[in-house]
C-alpha cells in the first residue's frame, strides 16, 4: 500500500469511520473501544505514527488507531492523566514524570524503543557552510555567535529557528546540545519539526534543528563533536553505530504491561513489517527490539 498524504490520511480516517458505522448498521456490530488505540504526544513521530497505523488499520478493517501529536511533553501529560493509551516521545521520560506516573497507577510506565533518529542541523541549501562543531551549534542557540561570518561564512544575521519548549526534541536539544543552559530568547519557537525545516529552506540566513526525515528544501550540516575530529552527517550508519554526536531513540510510553489491541498494535510496530515502515519515512530501523 503506497504512503498517504495528510488530505487522503484524513479522508481515510473518515470512510473508515463511514464503514464502521455502517458496518454496525447493517449487520449490528461495530469498532468496540477494546479495538480502538489512541496514540499522542511526539510531533517529530506524527508522520510515523500516521504511516504505522494506515497500514494496520488497512490490513485489520475493524482496528482504529487515533494519532494526535502537540509535543512529547503534551503526550507524557496525557498518559499521566489516562487520556492516551500510547504516548509518543521524542525524548525518554523524566524522572519526576517515571515517580508522577508510579504514584498514580503502583508501577513504573512501560518504555518501548521503537525507532532510531538523530537531531539534524537544518541549513538552507544556499548556505556555504558543510560543517559545524557541537560547541559552534551551542554558542549559536545560546546567542553567543550571532553573524554567519564568524563561522566563515557570509557576512549576514543569524535566524534561529526552534521548536517549543513542550517538544521532545526541544528537551533533548536542551540537555544535550546546550549541556541544560538555556536558549536565547531570539530563537523563533515554531510547532513541529515540518515548520522549522520549512522556515529554514525559505531563510537563507536560517538554521534550525529537528529529526533527521525532514529533509525537503534544506540539507543537512555535519557535526564536528569536537575542532580536531571530522564532521559526521545524521545518515543511517552514523546514527545505528552512535557516531553521530545527537542520536536518539523514539519511545513509546505505556501506563501497564501492553494488552489486547495495544499489545497487538505494539507487536505490528516492532515487527520487520513495522520497522520497514520506519526505514520508508525516513528514521531508522530500531534493530533488536525489546519492551522493557
Amino acid at each position: 500500500m503506497p504512503f498517504l498524504n495528510q488530505l487522503e490520511t484524513d479522508r481515510f480516517f473518515s470512510v473508515k469511520k463511514f464503514f464502521s458505522f455502517l458496518l454496525s448498521a447493517i449487520y449490528g456490530f461495530s469498532v468496540t473501544a477494546s479495538e480502538a488505540v489512541t496514540i499522542k504526544g511526539s510531533d517529530t513521530m506524527v508522520i510515523l505514527n500516521q504511516r504505522w497505523a494506515e497500514k494496520y488499520m488497512f490490513d485489520r478493517p475493524s482496528a482504529v488507531i487515533q494519532v494526535t501529536g502537540g509535543g512529547s511533553g503534551t503526550g507524557i501529560a496525557a498518559l499521566l492523566g489516562g487520556a492516551t493509551d500510547i504516548c509518543a516521545s521524542s525524548r525518554p521520560m523524566k524522572e519526576k514524570e517515571r515517580v508522577a506516573l508510579q504514584a498514580k497507577t503502583g508501577r513504573s510506565p512501560i518504555e518501548i524503543a521503537v525507532a532510531k533518529d538523530g537531531i539534524a542541523i537544518y541549513l538552507n541549501e544556499a548556505n556555504p557552510l558543510r560543517e559545524l562543531t557541537l560547541e559552534q551549534v551551542a554558542l549559536i542557540y545560546r546567542g553567543k555567535i550571532t553573524n554567519w561570518r564568524d563561522l566563515g561564512g557570509a557576512d549576514q544575521k543569524i535566524i534561529l529557528y526552534s521548536r517549543e519548549n513542550n517538544s521532545g526534541t526541544y528537551e533533548f536539544f536542551k540537555e544535550h546540545v546546550l549541556k541544560k543552559k538555556d536558549f536565547t530568547p531570539f530563537a523563533q519557537c515554531l510547532p513541529g519539526t515540518a515548520s522549522v525545516a520549512n522556515a529554514v529552506a525559505r531563510d537563507k540566513r536560517g538554521i534550525g534543528y529537528g529529526g533527521a526525515a525532514y529533509a525537503k528544501g534544506i540539507r543537512f550540516c555535519a557535526i564536528k563533536p569536537d575542532a580536531a575530529t571530522p564532521g559526521i552527517l545524521p545518515n543511517e550508519t552514523h546514527i545505528l553505530d552512535g557516531s553521530y554526536p545527537v542520536s536518539r531513540n523514539l519511545f513509546f510510553y505505556l501506563r501497564d504491561e501492553p494488552a489486547g489491541a495495544i499489545n497487538n498494535f505494539v507487536d505490528f510496530v516492532l515487527s520487520p513489517e513495522g520497522q520497514a515502515i520506519v526505514a520508508k519515512v525516513g528514521y531508522y530501523p530500531i534493530g533488536s527490539p525489546q519492551k522493557q
